[in-house]
């Protein structure tokens, strides 16, 4: 027995050492993930440092940092002539001044979302660097939202300006002393200003320039100047366009029917593919029977035979129906009759546009007309009513107006809704003419504000739905 356990000793020794700390907890491997961003550990000079006029300026950051799109995301005020060099490496980012600084004033520079750490992305916000080459750091500031009058939402790709320069042409010809961007609900914010007097503008910057020059450029102005402190108050710009944007060329929605070749123009791939295309506005083979049936040509029509088109029961019984061209929208106006089944016929030759593309074949179209309990119904009360304020009720699916009424009672009932989601805006018509008007800042006119109720609205099929709308109360909310 003894010469066993002596043999046996070595191993227990060796055991007790494996696990002599047993009873303490080991680190665990990897650790927690990094979701802090960087912060800043040293900056030369000292951030908010006064009396100085670097041309370099290195901050140090207590890990590893990249730059994302700096060039789109840097800020500078006020705004140089030439903007500063932005450079990382490892934990040191450097900025390399290339215009000449102003004598008594204070320099803020702001990076946006472009400062991030190296491992996992994690973005320092809007970190702002500050110095003064005078004795002190201005502390005016102001704050504000910008909205676009025509939907009430906010459109981030605007910036907002401040102009000391107050006469009415500094905006189009000079170059703004302070900009800052938006976030994305439209809110920006000021700060380390020179106390003063500044007309405030919202501007969809297009080309770069900071100077509203061009009527397509989205704009908004306030209608006096603000007095800039350190406690002035916020602010709100409804911003317009002067002119309308040229809508773009899209392909036809897959809610449409496409006919003869169908969906998009293949002529330019083939120039001997002289077929005229065309569309029909059914959803999956169903009519809404509140409207026309339209058929949407991929060109302007050039010619135009109505004998060779016409409408006809399902049993194919001819129906007198009025037909009508609007340059490459063919309408077929009929009473239809819920739940009831119709066919369009078209013959080759109904149309031609203006390079002899035409219709090259006769074409059937079966239309189904949605019955009544395919629709839902709703009713609304309006509360706080002022007719003074000409509202008018706005149905929207996504940026489609589909249905607008003018709010003259306190109920508004309507029996047929197609299925879906909604958004219901008010617009507030000041003269009166049933459609929004937009601003025109050399006449110092502000454009008409269209404001969202904030709750979406959801229409269900043969179903009843009821809500309530405060007039006053979407008019004063933000």
């Amino acid at each position: 027995f003894m010469p066993r356990l002596s043999a046996a000793v070595p191993i227990l020794i060796l055991l007790s050492f494996l696990f002599q700390d047993c009873g303490q907890p080991l680190p665990p491997m990897g650790g927690a993930k990094d979701s802090l961003p960087p912060v800043l550990a040293k900056a030369m000079p000292a951030d908010s440092a006064t009396n100085v006029r670097p041309t370099r300026i290195v901050l140090e950051f207590d890990e590893y940092i990249q730059l994302q799109d700096v060039q789109q995301q840097l800020t500078v005020s006020p705004v140089p002539k030439i903007q500063p060099l932005v450079e990382a490496r490892m934990k040191q980012l450097t900025i390399k001044i290339k215009d000449t600084l102003e004598d008594n004033t204070t320099y803020s520079i702001n990076l946006g979302t472009s400062l991030r750490d190296i491992n996992e992305s994690n973005i320092l916000r809007n970190f702002t660097y500050v110095f003064s080459t005078g004795s002190s750091i201005d502390s005016g500031s102001i704050s504000g939202r910008i909205l676009m009058a025509e939907t009430g939402l906010a459109d981030s790709t605007m910036v907002a300006i401040l102009h000391p320069q107050l006469s009415d042409t500094a905006i189009a010809t000079i170059k703004p002393r302070y900009f800052t961007r938006l976030n994305k609900d439209g809110y920006f914010s000021f700060r380390y200003i020179k106390p003063g007097t500044y007309n405030v503008f919202a501007l969809r910057d297009a080309d770069g320039s900071l100077r509203y020059d061009q009527a397509s450029e989205a704009f908004g102005f306030m209608d006096q100047p603000a007095d800039v402190t350190a406690n002035t108050d916020p602010v709100k710009i409804y911003a317009f366009l002067r002119e309308p944007e040229k809508p773009k060329r899209t392909t036809p929605s897959t809610g449409n029917t496409a006919r003869p070749g169908g969906g998009t123009n293949n002529a330019g791939n083939n120039k001997d593919d002289k077929r005229l295309r065309y569309t029909a506005n059914l959803e999956g083979g169903t009519l809404d029977f509140q409207g026309d049936l339209q058929l949407k040509f991929d060109r302007r029509i050039a010619k135009f035979d109505s004998s060779r088109i016409f409408l006809a029961t399902d049993s194919g019984v001819r129906i007198p129906s009025r037909i009508t061209l609007d340059s490459n929208i063919v309408r077929v106006r009929e009473t239809w009759k819920p739940g009831e089944k119709y066919r369009l016929y078209i013959e080759k030759g109904l149309a031609e546009d203006s390079l002899g593309n035409q219709v090259l074949r006769n074409d059937t179209i079966r239309i189904t007309v949605k019955k009544e309990e395919d629709y839902g119904s709703l009713a609304i009360r309006i509360i706080d009513l002022d007719t003074t304020l000409h509202p008018v009720l706005l149905f929207f699916q996504g940026e489609k107006l589909v249905k607008s009424e003018p709010i003259r009672n306190t109920r508004l009932a309507y029996r047929y809704l197609l299925p879906g989601d909604y958004d219901l805006k008010i617009l507030f018509d000041k003269n009166n003419n049933g459609k929004w008007d937009t601003g025109n800042y050399p006449l110092k006119l502000q454009p008409e504000l269209i404001k969202p109720r904030k709750q979406k609205l959801n229409i269900r099929a043969n179903w009843d739905n009821e809500i309530d709308i405060n007039v006053r109360e979407v008019q004063n909310q933000d």
